[in-house]
């Protein structure tokens, strides 16, 4: 589609942060059209282009992390380069920044100073424990606010020490509060004087800890009513049964989520445990956690003498939910996927294809796309300084000064 018609078209946002959480964030509101200008260090810019399996010299994640978005290098710590941003300011909408709380203020760069620029900016701070609290100060990354908002005291078995995911989760879902907050931010800006404080721009102030702990479901509530302690239990959820991961003959291993009372049912016929299907007891989801080791028991006996795509094809033909445990390999090659424009082919600069993800969410009518790649570090310095009306003359004063 014409990038003009996204949704987010016509919104300029400066993006100020490296990593994970302000660039995620920032990421995708390119997607969907907002114009997002990227502002590095000209001292190798945002560290995300050296970390993890590099091509060329450069990490294929930043390909993906900052695709549609521009490059401007400019050195924060001279004073003329902190006067580029300010420029920047009168025509943007959006600055999202991850700096520690208290950097930008000490650089003049702080909410106060780019709100008296443009009084309807919506600036976005994310960072480990937000912008105020005895702790504001402190350096705080995703594994920190995993652990701090309780993610990690529940993830793992009951035998061995916390567990993380994968990949750094705190700092992802701390990009899409951040995402929300800022949109909403911009809907109340749109609404005028109807509250008498329309109009304005405002801070949208994810701090990572709370973000992990906004997802964690009842956790809060059962240790104030009851004095609950949820604890690590591996791979089922105490209270949903049943719900678990069971190891087929062949070694594989398959998620089966049937806790709902019709759906047990038409999973105790199709692995011939009739008598649980039609045991009393276990018509509600309360019942069946009071027997969930039973139940487990009577599953795994089954998938432990049936190889994995037997497994998935009695079950899909039961219409349980189920599903092999994808690897990456798993997903390239899955039709599901596929269908759903979820893999995508892309180009690196020396020509050779490769496969990103596709875009997240899928909008009828307005989708997000992806332009072009991460851009090579300072790639639209010149032009981007050109449109503040530096002249070629001052461009190049400002690089030899090491400003750009």
């Amino acid at each position: 589609m014409n990038p003009s018609n996204k949704p987010l078209a016509g919104l300029t946002v400066i993006e100020l942060g490296s990593l994970i959480a302000g660039p995620f964030a920032a990421r995708i509101l390119a997607e969907f059209g907002a114009e997002v200008i990227k502002i590095e260090s000209p001292d190798g810019g945002d560290p995300l282009r050296k970390w993890r399996k590099l091509y060329e010299g450069t990490s294929l994640w930043w390909y993906v992390q900052s695709r549609n978005k521009k490059s401007l290098t400019v050195n924060l710590k001279h004073p003329a380069g902190r006067e580029i941003v300010r420029k920047l300011i009168p025509e943007a909408d959006i600055v999202v920044e991850n700096f520690r709380p208290g950097v930008l203020e000490k650089l003049g760069l702080g909410w106060d100073a780019l709100s008296a620029i443009n009084p309807g900016l919506v600036m976005l701070r994310l960072s480990g424990f937000g912008q105020n609290g005895p702790m504001a100060q402190q350096p705080g990354f995703g594994a920190i606010g995993e652990s701090m908002g309780g993610l990690r005291y529940v993830t793992g078995f009951p035998d061995r020490p916390p567990v993380k995911t994968g990949i750094s989760i705190g700092d992802s879902i701390a990009a899409l509060w951040g995402v929300i907050g800022t949109l909403m931010a911009l809907r109340h800006k749109e609404r005028g004087d109807t509250d008498g404080n329309g109009g304005r721009g405002q801070v949208v102030d994810v701090a990572l800890y709370e973000a992990v702990f906004a997802m964690m479901e009842s956790l809060l509530p059962e240790f104030d009513v009851f004095d609950f302690i949820r604890e690590r239990t591996g791979n089922i959820m105490p209270g949903i049964t049943p719900s678990n991961t069971h190891r087929t003959r062949d070694g594989r291993h398959v998620t089966i989520g049937a806790n709902g009372d019709a759906i047990f049912k038409r999973l105790m016929g199709a692995i011939g445990r009739d008598d649980l299907a039609n045991d009393a007891e276990l018509a509600d989801n309360a019942g069946r956690d009071a027997r969930r080791s039973e139940l487990y028991a009577a599953i795994d006996a089954w998938t432990s003498t049936h190889d994995e795509a037997e497994v998935l094809g009695v079950l899909t033909a039961a219409e349980v939910p189920a599903s092999r445990v994808y690897s990456i390999a798993d997903i390239v090659a899955d039709p599901q996927y596929l269908a759903r424009q979820m893999i995508e082919s892309a180009t690196l600069p020396d020509g050779r294809p490769f496969k990103i993800p596709g875009i997240v969410p899928k909008l009828s009518e307005t989708p997000g796309s992806t332009e072009w790649l991460g851009p090579a570090l300072g790639e639209h310095t010149d032009a981007m300084l050109m449109r503040l009306g530096y002249s070629a003359i001052e461009i190049g004063a400002l690089r030899d000064a090491g400003t750009i």
